[in-house]
């Protein structure tokens, strides 16, 4: 990776730390992780640092930790072969990096053994760190899910730290953010000349590996936008088609974006996806303008909810009042997921945690059809970074199940439905800063308006 710094980089790590030695009076040890073969061991996957060793450490080290105790952070890492500079170039030296990180600090990792006395960790998804952090720490960690003693208090105050964001952290996800709207906007013009998902695909990652950026998360551009998270990238592109683009970037240090759009092939919606886009940007716009300190995500939740169910009762497919098909989860028959989640290091951020990070303590998922995949229940707080992604879905595991068709079988018209066939899937997602005033779309240059976006796969 390239290796720099700056005064505020450094100022911003030392902040992170001095707050966390306010919240805990322990030891708290961060591994970073190793990179995982793909068939044998050479040829590795892309090497991505744990998200909490990155928020503390700043750089993607691979094979460090980080102690960190009464504000100071003390660096464990092994300086590089002298034979890796054959294969992978001359790389900065232990005590070269810790300066550049702001460390207290550097060790050998072998010297690591010595410090971990009375210290508490968060287990890192790699497997193979997480047997070493067993084996070295000597007690038997589980998963990052389910923390004991110290190990969650260490959490919490993670978690407390990283809900909110500095403003090192906002320049990053604004960076992420500028190269993610100009990846959308370059798929959406490929897409005229496209004949498969995949070269809308390979035109919109190319943007984002120019400007020395990854993706944050497997991409979804597809035509069959009724399979959430689709992978797939060989279906033919044809007229009446909509292209669903599910594509984030990823800082050199981390930070994540998130957008979806949705855009017809031929470059034109059809009036019945025109009618189905109106009201899911109508749901994503109600949410966005209701973001402010203090309300609850949940909320917003339902608002999405509430006016899906309203737009479908005024196109003839739900019938009743919006209000009592919310109550019924009539809506997430064709709304089945959350509003959205929590951005930051990680797209869905610190879900590693599971709900110890999305949810306010002493909450629990609700096992209501729809609401179950709600990520986030808290209430918002500014500096707080969240999507808000509303859609409208035709799954054909969920329309034809049998359970579904009797339950609802007087509030939905499926006559009118089959009128929709063109719309397998359609989403709309931002990424939204919480603010004391209004709300901050670091999104927004990225237009939502179906004449806008027409315009853009048009030319």
């Amino acid at each position: 990776m390239l290796f720099s710094s700056s005064p505020l980089l450094i100022d911003t790590l030392r902040q992170r730390r001095v707050k966390l030695s306010y919240l805990i009076d322990f030891p708290a040890i961060l591994w970073s992780g190793r990179a995982n073969s793909r068939n044998f061991p050479a040829n590795i996957y892309p090497f991505r640092a744990s998200s909490h060793f990155l928020y503390f450490a700043g750089f993607p080290l691979e094979n460090a930790a980080i102690r960190l105790y009464e504000g100071r952070l003390e660096l464990f890492m092994d300086n590089a072969p002298k034979d890796n500079a054959l294969w992978q170039g001359e790389t900065p030296q232990r005590d070269q990096i810790a300066e550049l990180m702001g460390a207290d600090a550097a060790y050998p990792l072998t010297e690591l053994f010595n410090y971990l006395e009375d210290a508490a960790t968060i287990v890192v998804q790699n497997p193979i760190t997480a047997n070493e952090q067993r084996q070295l720490l000597n007690c038997p960690l589980v998963s990052a899910k389910e923390p004991q003693g110290i190990d969650l208090e260490l959490t919490q105050a993670v978690i407390h730290l990283r809900l909110t964001h500095d403003q090192f952290a906002i320049n990053e996800l604004r960076q992420a953010a500028e190269i993610s709207v100009e990846a959308h906007k370059i798929g959406m013009k490929a897409t005229k000349t496209a004949q498969l998902e995949a070269q809308v695909r390979a035109a919109m990652e190319g943007v984002i590996m120019s400007h020395n950026m990854t993706c944050s998360y497997n991409s979804i551009v597809t035509v069959h936008g009724e399979v959430l998270h689709n992978q797939q990238y060989h279906h033919p592109l044809q007229p009446g088609d909509l292209l669903l683009a599910d594509v984030g970037a990823e800082t050199p240090m981390g930070w994540a974006a998130d957008i979806t759009r949705t855009w017809p092939v031929s470059g034109t919606f059809s009036p019945t996806q025109r009618d189905i886009y109106h009201l899911v940007l109508k749901a994503h716009d109600t949410c966005i303008d209701s973001i402010k300190p203090g309300i609850e995500y949940q909320d917003i939740h339902r608002m999405a909810a509430t006016v899906i169910a309203e737009g479908l009762v005024e196109l003839g497919i739900l019938k009743g009042t919006p209000e009592d098909l919310v109550e019924q989860d009539a809506h997430a028959l064709f709304f089945p997921h959350g509003i959205g989640h929590l951005l930051g290091l990680d797209v869905h951020d610190m879900e590693d945690l599971g709900d110890l990070a999305g949810y306010e303590p002493g909450r629990v998922r609700s096992q209501r059809f729809g609401w179950c995949f709600l990520r986030l229940n808290r209430p918002l707080k500014p500096g707080m970074l969240v999507t808000i992604e509303p859609g409208f879905y035709q799954v054909p595991a969920i329309l034809n199940n049998p359970k579904n068709r009797k339950k609802y079988k007087t509030v939905v018209n499926w006559k009118r439905l089959e009128q929709f066939a063109d719309v397998r899937g359609i989403r709309i997602e931002d990424d939204v800063l919480v603010t004391e005033i209004e709300p901050e779309i670091l999104t927004k240059n990225l237009p939502t308006s179906i004449a806008e976006i027409e315009a853009l796969v048009q030319n």
